[in-house]
C-alpha cells in the first residue's frame, strides 16, 4: 500500500459566521499515524471531514501527494473513513460487509482479499457471522477491515473507540495501531482522550483556539 503525504495550506472553514478551522497549515507525513487531539468544538472532526471531502474548505488548499484535492468529490479521493458507530450493515455477514466496496473483483479475488484482511485483524473464521453476533471490539475491527479493503491512500478515524468501555478501548487502540502499522497506511485519528492519543499516534496534533500544531 502506497504511503502518502497530506498537506493543509492555510485552510479555513466557516459555517455561516462561525469559524470552525482558522487558517491551519500542517503536514501529515507518509505512513505515520497522527492523532488530532482537542476538546469538543475545536475543529478536529471538521478537519477530518475536509480531508474526506464531506465538507468543502472556505479557503486554502488540501493536497495528497502534491495533488490538490480541495474541490475534488469525496468519491474520487481514495480516502476511507471509520466512524464511532461502526456503520456495518446489520443484514449482511462479515464477508459481505468487508467485500462491499470491492464488488468489481471476481469471487475468487474477493475471498482472498477478505481472508487476508481477517488474518490482518486476527478474526479468522467469522466470515459467516452477522454484526449482532460480534462484540463491540470485533465489530470495530471488521469496520476497519472494510475500510482497508479498497486499499485507500489514506484512512481517517473519527473517534472510533469512544463507545467502548475503558478496558476494551485500551486494548483495541493498541490492536488497531498494530494493524495499521502492519498495513502501512497513512492514518489520522480524531479523539479528545489524551491517553488514547498517546497510545495510538506516532505524532499528535493539538488543536487549540482553532490552530493545529503537530509534534
Amino acid at each position: 500500500m502506497k504511503k502518502v503525504k497530506v498537506e493543509f495550506k492555510n485552510i479555513v472553514k466557516k459555517f455561516n459566521e462561525t469559524t470552525a478551522v482558522d487558517n491551519i497549515s500542517c503536514d501529515f507525513e507518509p505512513g505515520t499515524l497522527t492523532t488530532l487531539l482537542g476538546p469538543s468544538g475545536c475543529g478536529k472532526t471538521t478537519s477530518l471531514r475536509l480531508i474526506a471531502g464531506l465538507e468543502r474548505a472556505t479557503s486554502g488548499n488540501i493536497l495528497i501527494d502534491n495533488e490538490d484535492i480541495t474541490i475534488k468529490p469525496a468519491t474520487d479521493r481514495d480516502v476511507s473513513m471509520v466512524f464511532q458507530s461502526y456503520a456495518l450493515f446489520p443484514h449482511m455477514t462479515v464477508f459481505q460487509n468487508i467485500s462491499f466496496g470491492i464488488s468489481h473483483l471476481s469471487k475468487k479475488e474477493k475471498i482472498a482479499k477478505v481472508q487476508s484482511l481477517l488474518d490482518l485483524i486476527s478474526l479468522e473464521g467469522i466470515e459467516k457471522k452477522y454484526p449482532h453476533q460480534l462484540s463491540g471490539g470485533e465489530q470495530q475491527r471488521v469496520s476497519l477491515a472494510r475500510s482497508l479493503a479498497t486499499s485507500p491512500k489514506l484512512l481517517l478515524l473519527d473517534e472510533p473507540f469512544s463507545s467502548l468501555d475503558k478496558s476494551n478501548r485500551d486494548q483495541l487502540v493498541r490492536e488497531v495501531r498494530d494493524i495499521l502499522k502492519k498495513a502501512g497506511v497513512t492514518s489520522i485519528l480524531v479523539t479528545h482522550d489524551e491517553a488514547e492519543a498517546n497510545t495510538f499516534a506516532d505524532k499528535i496534533g493539538k488543536i487549540e483556539k482553532k490552530q493545529l500544531l503537530i509534534s
